[in-house]
């Protein structure tokens, strides 16, 4: 199960915020990733703001990369707002490439 979650992150990864040159993984935009023992993936994501421009586009992206990881039967992907996004939700990595 762990090594599907590192596919599942991985495939995160390559996922960019059009307006922050960091993938949305080390933004710190997934909330939650549970994989149940039937291969369904449940994540929980949120966006920089509420009006983000990508906002239609950016979850079905998650949900589109998921869906490639071999195994994965089902994808269930909930945008939540709570707790809402700040920079403290970033990586040390994502901090660094982006100076702060």
């Amino acid at each position: 199960m762990n090594n599907l979650k590192e596919k599942i992150i991985n495939e995160i990864k390559k996922i960019y915020d059009p307006e922050i040159p960091v993938n949305i993984y080390e933004l710190g935009l997934i909330y939650k990733i549970e994989i149940s023992g039937d291969q369904k993936v449940k994540v929980e994501m949120t966006l920089t703001s509420p009006n983000c421009p990508v906002a239609e586009s950016l979850p079905k992206m998650v949900k589109d990369n998921i869906t490639k990881v071999e195994g994965i039967k089902e994808v269930d992907l909930k945008l939540v707002w709570d707790p809402p996004w700040d920079k403290d939700k970033m990586s040390e990595a994502a901090k660094l490439e982006l100076n702060l």
